[in-house]
């Protein structure tokens, strides 16, 4: 743990600078700090924060320490502000508020606005609203050219990943879907946050598209086997599957520009 406050320098220097020392518990506090932080700022980062599955920036993460997720590595390096997810261990956010440590947390993302106001959130938190400003500036943009390709015909997308399961209405998603004009076809099945759907119940919705993390053409286990079914593959093979990786939508942050610009991409592909 010495090791780790050693690497960071003196303290004072962003104490003096007016703005504050954080450490982030969650994988997506963390992409959000790396966007909106100075790097000079960064204490260290979530035990996931390298993981390029989840993580948008795992490369960047690796300039930051790793912390383990426990409550002792934080308290170690004595931050002015703690970034977790509601959802990050209550036990160990419990114990940093009680040791004194400011903790803000913040809302999974289940829609756009819900991303706009974790980013506004962070700016505020890091002393740079400013590039809170401009992130969702590019948000809002990447959003625009969504709209502009997907207004060429109202799809009905489905979005299917691991042993069958769908995004519903009430999901992060969903909202991505509907900013750029395009329809989520899970609405059919009344789910809200999603659920689980058989290969029967994917096929008889008939949409337009499916949206996939990946198209590799391999199952790597069994959970990701269904969308190598040959009935699936036989109606929506790669001209219908629209591919987005998981690590550009599994948060709220920044990189649903990326998301959007990727979704974009993709139907301008299949509608040729």
């Amino acid at each position: 743990m010495l090791m780790i406050v050693s690497c960071l320098g003196p303290p004072s220097a962003t104490r003096a600078a007016g703005v504050p020392r954080i450490a982030s518990i969650n994988v997506c506090t963390d992409q959000l700090l790396m966007i909106l932080a100075d790097p000079e700022q960064i204490l260290g980062l979530s035990p996931y924060s390298r993981d390029p599955a989840r993580s948008w920036d795992a490369a960047k993460a690796r300039q930051f320490p790793q912390l383990s997720g426990a409550a002792e590595d934080v308290l170690v390096l004595e931050p002015d502000v703690v970034v977790a997810g509601r959802f990050t261990r209550l036990a160990t956010r419990q114990l940093l508020k009680d040791k004194g440590l400011r903790v803000v947390e913040f809302d999974a993302a289940r829609s756009l606005d819900d991303v706009k106001k974790g980013i506004r959130l962070m700016g505020n938190v890091t002393g740079h609203p400013d590039r809170a400003s401009l992130e969702i500036g590019r948000l809002d943009a990447a959003i625009a050219r969504a709209r502009q390709i997907a207004a060429r015909k109202p799809y009905r997308v489905l979005a299917v990943s691991r042993r069958g399961w769908v995004s519903g209405g009430d999901s992060l998603t969903s909202s991505l879907l509907a900013n750029a004009g395009l329809s989520n076809a899970a609405s059919d099945l009344g789910l809200k946050s999603g659920g689980f759907a058989s290969l029967e119940t994917i096929v008889s919705l008939k949409p337009d598209f499916i949206l996939v993390s990946e198209n590799s053409g391999l199952a790597e286990d069994e959970g990701s086997a269904i969308l190598l079914h040959p009935a699936l593959e036989r109606f929506y093979p790669a001209a219908k599957r629209i591919v987005i990786p998981e690590r550009l939508t599994v948060c709220g942050g920044p990189m649903l520009s990326e998301a959007l610009d990727r979704l974009a991409s993709e139907l301008d592909r299949v509608d040729h």
